[in-house]
């Protein structure tokens, strides 16, 4: 298996749609209203959950294409900036899949029936389960943070070799650049 120079456009579209998932994510979140013991969610919580499972299979689909299609690491990088950039690469899967996969646990384990978008109803992963619950809650909201500070890592590191190196590491993963 060869390694690419650059992402191709499989990659790019994967990459930005998890930008543009999180995106909506992580507001709706936070700015939902507390759903308490008893209480059934509503619709910013369908809408989280639902946005949630499509960021779970682009970042699951996005896992595959990195494994099929590796990319080299820029080589005019000194070798501690691309170890850090491949440590915190892998990392972000991580995160995310950790932190999409503590939601629906903690949905499940809150007994709640969901619909993915109100179109079909979405499997549930866990019985109803109160101690459970809290537990998975407190690891979706540290995964949470993790993911967030990943993200705040890796675009502050685009944005050092935007406006520091003045280097061409960003236009990588940019719209319109080579694909070869």
């Amino acid at each position: 298996m060869t390694r690419q120079l650059h992402y191709g456009t499989p990659a790019k579209v994967f990459h930005w749609l998890v930008v543009l998932l999180l995106a909506v994510q992580y507001p709706i979140g936070w700015l939902m209203p507390d759903i308490h013991r008893g209480m059934q969610p509503g619709v910013p919580m369908t809408l989280h959950v639902s946005f949630g499972l499509t960021l779970l299979i682009v970042i699951v689909l996005r896992f595959i294409w990195r494994l099929t299609h590796p990319v080299a690491p820029e080589s005019t990088l000194p070798a501690w900036q691309r170890l850090s950039s491949e440590a915190v690469h892998w990392m972000l899967y991580v995160a995310v899949l950790a932190t999409t996969l503590t939601g629906w646990l903690f949905a499940s384990f809150r007994g709640w029936t969901l619909t993915f978008f109100y179109l079909f109803p979405f499997p549930m992963l866990a019985s109803d389960n109160a101690a459970a619950g809290r537990t998975i809650d407190g690891l979706h909201q540290a995964a949470e943070w993790l993911l967030l500070a990943l993200i705040v890592i890796h675009v502050g590191a685009a944005l050092v070799h935007i406006y520091v190196y003045r280097d061409r590491i960003m236009q990588r993963m940019l719209p319109g650049e080579p694909s070869v």
